[in-house]
């Protein structure tokens, strides 16, 4: 498919700088039928049936962009994908100047060498430290690596701050990995956990390390000449046994974000059963995919030509999906990782 078919425009006052307070105070357009309907997040108990089962992504975000030098030339790497306990894919920039065999220093003592040169300005880094060692290092050097289109709107074009370390975690975040926050699970509080537990639905964990691939923008012309990147992802025998009895008992599959659901259609043998996973997936949906698990998507709004906006095209239809944005647009719903949220019914359901 043409790229250029999921374009829209969008007023960049419109895009959130900082998620809701409290977190289900977030604006909801809830597509499940003609007519979008405006709700909140705190309504979500109300919108589902009990016995229904929530699917979240438990990855955790670490602090992914770092600022360091080649000799005296200043360097920004964000990592994307962990290939090994010391090596990471990462983007760079600027890429063009970096050399396999070159050094770039994070920090005393904290240092990776350029080991091998991809396209797009990704890079392949081999640290100097493994394993927590080097996660305890970004920790201390590292910043969270929010979206380029959040931090261009903060003053001066500050970067991520104290606050992101957490306003850019969701409840759920437990096994770190990620250099982007699933962000549908951002709008949950306890007190929402609660409500939707007392009203009979289940939730269910799988992990899926989001990478920063999810902020490119889609360059070619064509859907078919896209290479999506790859993100790791795990569904434990005990998650998938856990779908499966809600499922045989009636309930319908709720994906928490657009990570969840790849991650499930993944995992889904040829009659929609959720079998135990483990490894990489680049699944990209686009219209005509055939849905073979999960029903409903609680998601945020994604940016134009973007493959998360393909991926909610295909599950609802793309003219409904632009013309609920539109009505968003129209509305004061804020957009994109800080914003509001959509709760979509799967065409046909």
């Amino acid at each position: 498919m043409k790229v250029e078919l999921f374009d829209y425009d969008l007023p960049r006052e419109m895009i959130a700088e900082r998620p809701a307070a409290p977190r289900d105070a977030a604006k909801l357009l809830v597509l499940r039928g003609d007519a979008p309907e405006d709700r909140v997040v705190s309504d979500l108990p109300d919108l589902l049936l009990p016995g229904d089962v929530l699917v979240c992504n438990d990855t955790k975000v670490i602090p992914a962009r770092l600022n360091g030098r080649r000799g005296t030339a200043g360097v920004q790497v964000t990592l994307h994908l962990q290939r090994a306990l010391d090596c990471w894919a990462a983007f760079a920039r600027p890429a063009r100047k970096l050399k396999v065999g070159d050094r770039i220093d994070f920090a005393e003592g904290f240092s990776a060498e350029v080991t091998a040169k991809g396209e797009a300005g990704e890079v392949e880094l081999h640290f100097n430290a493994a394993g927590a060692a080097l996660l305890d290092l970004l920790h201390a050097h590292g910043r969270m690596p929010l979206p380029p289109y959040i931090e261009s709107r903060r003053a001066s074009g500050a970067g991520a701050d104290e606050r992101d370390r957490t306003d850019y975690q969701t409840l759920f975040a437990e096994r770190e990995g990620a250099v982007a926050a699933p962000t549908a699970g951002l709008h949950f509080t306890p007190g929402l956990l609660a409500r939707l537990e007392a009203r009979g639905i289940r939730r269910v964990m799988l992990t899926l390390h989001v990478g920063a691939g999810t902020f490119l923008p889609v360059k070619v012309a064509d859907t078919e000449a896209h290479r999506m990147h790859a993100e790791w992802g795990e569904i434990t025998p005990a998650a998938a046994a856990a779908i499966a009895a809600a499922r045989e008992a009636g309930g319908r599959l709720v994906a928490v974000g657009t990570t969840a659901l790849r991650l499930l259609e993944t995992a889904a043998d040829a009659t929609g059963k959720i079998q135990p996973f483990s490894g990489e997936t680049r699944l990209f949906i686009t219209p005509g995919y055939a849905f073979k698990a999960v029903e409903l998507l609680l998601s945020n709004f994604h940016l134009p030509r973007s493959t998360l906006l393909m991926l909610v095209a295909a599950f609802v239809g793309r003219e409904r999906i632009l013309a609920a944005y539109e009505h968003a647009k129209t509305h004061g719903y804020r957009f994109y990782s800080y914003g509001d949220a959509t709760l979509l019914w799967r065409a046909g359901r």
